[in-house]
Order: structure tokens, then C-alpha cells, then sequence
């Protein structure tokens, strides 16, 4: 069983970990990717005990935007090196 369920908006990115954080009872921090997040993941592990939290988030939020801006074909011609 979860430790407790957790709405998105109540915890913190953290750029130094790449994840989002919340405090767990043990001093530690519960954490959970982006990119677990795109995959449908909902659980955050604390990486110092057993607990594990319920992320409450909306999926799509996460598959929509991205930090990468969109490809562009390219114009550009192959270089052909010999």
C-alpha cells in the first residue's frame, strides 16, 4: 500500500536529481522522472527506505509538452565524403 497519494502540483522538480521530489517521513525525498511519468509510471520510490508514494498527475500534460522543440526536416544536402 502507498505510504500516501500525492497531487503533481505538491511536489518540486528538482534539476540536480532531473525528477520530481517530495519529503519523505525518512529525511530522504520520494522521486519520479519525467520520463517515468510519459510511460504511465504513478509510483515514487524514496532511494533510502521502503516507502513509495501515489503520484495523482494527468498523463496527457505529460505526453504533450516536451522540452524539446519539434524536428525540422532539413534542408541541407548529404555530404559526401570520399
Amino acid at each position: 500500500m502507498s505510504y500516501d497519494d500525492v497531487e503533481i502540483e505538491d511536489m518540486e522538480w528538482n534539476d540536480e536529481l532531473q525528477a520530481y521530489t517530495y519529503p519523505c517521513p525518512c529525511g530522504d525525498l520520494f522521486q519520479i522522472t519525467k520520463e517515468d511519468l510519459k510511460l504511465g509510471e504513478e509510483i515514487a520510490r524514496c532511494p533510502s527506505c521502503s516507502l513509495y508514494i501515489t503520484v495523482i498527475y494527468n498523463l496527457e500534460d505529460f505526453l504533450h509538452h516536451t522540452n524539446n522543440p519539434p524536428l525540422e526536416p532539413s534542408n541541407q544536402q548529404p555530404l559526401t565524403v570520399a
